[in-house]
């Protein structure tokens, strides 16, 4: 099943960031709106019947090279110009040796393209991107390329996406999944086992729940993205 609030959106915002945005320079995250002022928030609040996880299509990551040898961070340089003092930053341990820089760089500036339109339309949407893995390598671009939106990132590193999350993973708080599937579902279990809660969604509304201290184990299906309410640090 596809997720409701990206499973349009995202291919609508992918095209509006190459199109946009794609062969913008500089932070990455300064370009100017699309030539003809079109807004994201209109694809990305209609609501499809299907939806999902890996319902986005996005660029490229010539930088996921696994243990392919990086180029050492004198050779970076551009075939034109040059980079700030922040896109080098960004762009060291992460070039292959033989690859443009510079289609690495994009990559990372796409990201906080697609970051600055969701959260023009919904900061929920932004950062339950960024939780589920929709949106990848945001923290290094966010760090380096657009540090406004260093607030999503940190949001996130508190939230949980679909899948079990067990001991140390697990913080007490109250918690919300902003835009659900209409299959979603959760269970929270305590030592040995002990139910200690569960439920589920059928509307595609949002839904909250409260992960107690004494939770050993909490998983979640079909609700894409659970965000953090209130001080859950």
């Amino acid at each position: 099943m596809r997720h409701p609030f990206l499973a349009g959106a995202a291919v609508a915002l992918a095209a509006a960031v190459l199109a946009g945005c794609g062969s913008s320079g500089g932070s990455g995250d300064t370009g100017k709106e699309t030539a003809a002022g079109s807004k994201p928030s209109a694809a990305v609040s209609a609501t499809p019947s299907v939806a999902g996880p890996a319902a986005g299509t996005t660029a490229p990551q010539p930088q996921k090279t696994g243990t392919a040898p990086k180029a050492p961070a004198g050779e970076i340089t551009p075939a034109a110009g040059s980079f700030t003092k922040k896109q080098k930053e960004y762009l060291t341990d992460r070039v292959p040796k033989g690859m443009d820089p510079a289609a690495v760089l994009q990559t990372g500036q796409e990201t906080c393209d697609r970051l600055r339109y969701l959260v023009k339309a919904d900061r929920d949407i932004a950062v339950g991107s960024i939780v589920s893995g929709e949106v990848t390598d945001a923290k290094p671009a966010v760090t380096h390329l657009c540090p406004q939106h260093q607030d999503l990132v940190d949001e996130a590193a508190l939230g949980y996406a679909d899948g079990t999350h067990k001991g140390s993973a697990l913080r007490p708080g109250r918690y919300r999944a902003a835009s659900p599937t209409d299959a979603c579902s959760w269970q929270l279990t305590g030592a040995n086992g002990k139910a200690l809660g569960s439920g589920s969604s059928s509307t595609g509304k949002p839904v909250s729940l409260t992960v107690p201290r004494t939770a050993r184990t909490f998983t979640s299906t079909g609700c894409y993205a659970w965000l953090p309410q209130g001080d859950n640090g």
